[in-house]
């Protein structure tokens, strides 16, 4: 029996627009893997807090407020003094193309931007999950 992927879908900082994050996480329920959403309104503290309790595989940031490099950067901070940097990190948003190596150095796996399809961000998690949920 394969493991069930647990995801946590966030909407770090002011941003009020979480349509995209309840897609995704319906698309991620659908494809069969456990998804937390953690609603609006969340603090890097928050998300990382719900990462350590949820025991989540991986962690889905949704933004669409401009304040990517910041609230992400402070995550993966978070993450990396928590000592589970191991738990995949992924985004999407309004994120600028020059702005994704940014993301990547601070060791976000992947930045979907709009336009992705929801079959491309169950595929990855998937592929870098190591298998099928």
């Amino acid at each position: 029996m394969q493991k069930k992927f647990r995801i946590l879908v966030a909407k770090p900082g002011l941003d009020g627009h979480d349509r995209g994050a309840k897609i995704v996480a319906r698309a991620l329920r659908d494809a069969g893997m456990e998804v937390i959403y953690t609603g609006l309104r969340q603090t890097p503290e928050q998300i990382v807090s719900a990462a350590v309790q949820e025991d989540v595989d991986a962690v889905g940031l949704s933004i669409l407020s401009g304040a990517h490099l910041h609230l992400f950067s402070k995550v993966m901070e978070l993450f990396r003094e928590q000592d589970i940097a191991d738990i995949l990190v992924f985004g999407g948003g309004i994120i600028p193309d020059e702005d994704i190596s940014k993301l990547k150095k601070l060791g976000v796996a992947a930045v979907f931007q709009p336009g992705s399809t929801t079959d491309e961000i169950v595929q990855f998690l998937r592929e870098a999950l190591g298998g099928q949920s």
